[in-house]
């Protein structure tokens, strides 16, 4: 049997025979010969610089991401080389998350947090997320949950897709029907075709006193008319996700009005560990019993 070389943050994942796991602790990637590595799992949250190893990997014939978002990736694929993303890892924290902001921005705990550091008592009525309307845009695995969790309270859903799949509506019915949408969720993919789907016009239709949560991809929103409709108090916006991305300091979106910002934490908290080793794991029996892999979402 011919070994499979397998990198991967965790040194202790169960791994069938055939599979040698080479992880930080016996295979750092800045001193190490990369060119053994055949199957790479970037380390997650770290970065383009964790992305850029893939390169320096002449051998690699599986990529495998940590993040349901895989756009960064895509650039990396090369002929003879998979790229699989963690389908289904984020679903929960990242539908949760949503959902909390969702609830945060329209009961005003932004600005009753701020009113608790002043050491001030201002009783005043806000937005509730009972009642309103709520368009999901994206529908695949973690909006589906989004909705489901929505689904427990007196809210109606309205999802669109590129497709119409699922029962969704088509992304270019949207426009008819921003105007009476109360928040949007934005949860898809980043391409070609999504890169600024909220610009400046799509912002200015949306109704005065909306939402806008994106939890997908900065760039799904043009950030430049995002803090111009921010600033003038029209709107609201919590995201935890930006274009720049970190955010430098200093930038218009950290004191834009009507914003509750948080950094890019949508999968990361506890729930990911076990979820993404469990991931991995299923993929090395597939892979050492020969057969195709789960989430692979291009290939070279």
């Amino acid at each position: 049997m011919s070994w499979i070389n397998v990198w991967t943050q965790w040194d202790d994942l169960s791994a069938p025979a055939g599979i040698t796991l080479l992880s930080p602790e016996n295979f750092p990637l800045d001193t190490s010969d990369l060119s053994q590595i055949d199957f790479y799992v970037p380390l997650y949250m770290g970065g383009a610089k964790a992305l850029s190893y893939a390169a320096q990997m002449p051998n690699l014939k599986t990529l495998q991401m940590l993040n349901a978002g895989y756009d960064d990736a895509l650039a990396y694929l090369r002929p003879g080389l998979t790229l699989c993303n963690a389908r289904g890892v984020h679903d929960a924290s990242t539908a949760e998350l949503a959902v909390g902001l969702a609830i945060a921005s329209r009961r005003g705990f932004p600005e009753f947090m701020r009113e608790q550091i002043a050491g001030r008592w201002s009783h005043h009525r806000t937005s509730a997320l009972s009642d309103s309307k709520i368009g999901i845009i994206g529908y695949g695995s973690i909006g589906k949950k989004i909705a489901k969790n929505l689904s427990g309270f007196e809210v109606s859903v309205t999802a669109f897709t590129q497709s119409g799949r699922d029962g969704s509506l088509t992304i270019d019915q949207l426009d008819a029907h921003l105007p009476e949408l109360d928040i949007i969720i934005l949860i898809l993919p980043l391409s070609d075709s999504s890169r600024h789907l909220f610009n400046a016009q799509r912002l200015a239709a949306m109704k005065d006193g909306a939402l806008l949560i994106n939890v997908a991809r900065g760039p799904v929103v043009e950030t430049d008319a995002l803090v111009k409709e921010l600033n003038s108090g029209r709107i609201f916006a919590a995201l935890d996700v930006t274009d720049p991305e970190p955010l430098p300091a200093g930038h218009p979106l950290w004191s834009a009005k009507n914003l509750l910002l948080v950094p890019h934490v949508g999968g990361n908290s506890d729930a990911f560990e076990p979820r993404g080793r469990a991931l991995v794991e299923s993929q090395l029996q597939l892979l050492a019993a020969g057969a195709p892999l789960e989430h692979v979402v291009a290939q070279g």
